[in-house]
């Protein structure tokens, strides 16, 4: 089985290969990781993590059925074993997280809690049960060694690093964790790889969705799981000016500019959301721009001084900006930004990195 140049960057694996357990989606990207590992020299077990199952309203869920086969037909091609894991009860409280968040005008982060109450912690207790040392997903970030043990870094590809969703790892785990897709120049050249292997998911197309909400129309969720969230309300300006009325104040997050629907004669962005009066507050981009943040229930990878300067991710798509980071109490800190940045939002994660090393992070407050 051979990768042509892939082979050389598996360099973190090659040291002590062992068992492993790889969380397979069904997906490309945990596919091409499983064969990374087995080249490695890995003995690898293939776990299919199913997360739940077609809804009431004939959703596909996040247990899809062709997902299941397409996994159980990459372990078949590369000889390796597979299981199906039900973590459907565990995931539960996930939805329920999402729902909650939007019902409080909060902007939820539902990967990132799955990620570490979920998927990596049954990944981590089945290895367990099963005398398995490691865990390995197909997650775009890369695992670096150094003098104060393990930590989670950026992936070779800046533009589809997954690192930012995998701060609330619990940090005495993460010398378990492998994550050989991080270390390959990007989408295509996973995708090269798995032609090469003729994997039967070489180009299948990326899920863009959150698992749980089919076609991104989480409205719909909230209708049924929280309708509280969608009571309708005013749109204000920062003066407290009626500028218009709105469907429900869960449909909107904070700096979002489309879908205000009132002509103000500038672009206007969700500045405030207020659930107790279901009061939407919008506002030129000025007034979306802040140089704050404060946080919470934060998770260190790394031990941090009291105070340092840092660059702080606010959001999955957002590229970091420098910032002074604070520590204030227990689990919390704040980051003052050397410059404005825009839209930080209550709910989503602050992310704090040394270059492309994760230090830790918390959740926006």
């Amino acid at each position: 089985m051979g990768f042509g140049a892939a082979s050389d960057i598996i360099r973190v694996m090659t040291a002590e290969a062992g068992k492993v357990i790889v969380a397979m989606s069904g997906g490309v990207d945990s596919s091409v990781a499983a064969a990374m590992l087995l080249r490695a020299g890995y003995e690898v077990t293939g776990v299919f993590l199913c997360l739940g199952r077609a809804d009431e309203e004939g959703s596909s869920g996040c247990c899809s059925p062709q997902d299941a086969a397409d996994a159980r037909r990459v372990a078949q091609k590369l000889g390796i074993a597979m299981h199906v894991l039900d973590a459907g009860a565990d995931f539960q409280p996930i939805i329920q997280y999402f729902v909650d968040e939007y019902r409080r005008g909060r902007t939820p982060n539902p990967c990132i809690h799955c990620n570490a109450r979920v998927k990596f912690d049954r990944l981590i207790r089945l290895a367990d049960s099963l005398g398995v040392q490691y865990v390995a997903t197909g997650h775009y970030a890369r695992r670096i060694e150094g003098s104060s043990g393990p930590a989670i870094g950026r992936a070779a590809a800046m533009r589809k690093d997954q690192s930012y969703a995998l701060f609330a790892i619990d940090r005495a785990r993460l010398g378990r964790i492998l994550l050989p897709i991080g270390e390959l120049s990007g989408k295509d050249e996973v995708r090269r790889i798995a032609r090469k292997l003729d994997l039967p998911v070489h180009d299948k197309p990326d899920s863009q969705e959150i698992c749980f909400v089919p076609d991104d129309d989480y409205a719909s969720l909230l209708a049924r799981l929280a309708p509280d969230a969608l009571r309708p309300g005013p749109i204000v300006d920062s003066a407290g000016k009626a500028l218009g009325k709105h469907g429900g104040y869960g449909r909107f997050t904070i700096g979002q500019r489309h879908g205000l629907r009132v002509a103000a004669g500038r672009p206007m962005y969700v500045t405030r959301i207020d659930p107790a009066s279901a009061t939407v507050t919008i506002g030129p981009k000025e007034e979306v721009m802040s140089r704050h943040l404060r946080a919470a229930s934060a998770n260190w990878h790394r031990d941090v001084p009291d105070e340092f300067s840092s660059t702080v991710q606010i959001r999955y798509n957002h590229s970091g900006a420098a910032g002074a980071v604070r520590l204030t109490g227990q689990g919390t800190f704040e980051v003052e930004f050397a410059e404005p940045v825009s839209a930080v939002t209550p709910g989503q994660a602050a992310v704090v990195y040394d270059g492309d090393v994760m230090l830790g992070g918390g959740w926006i407050e």
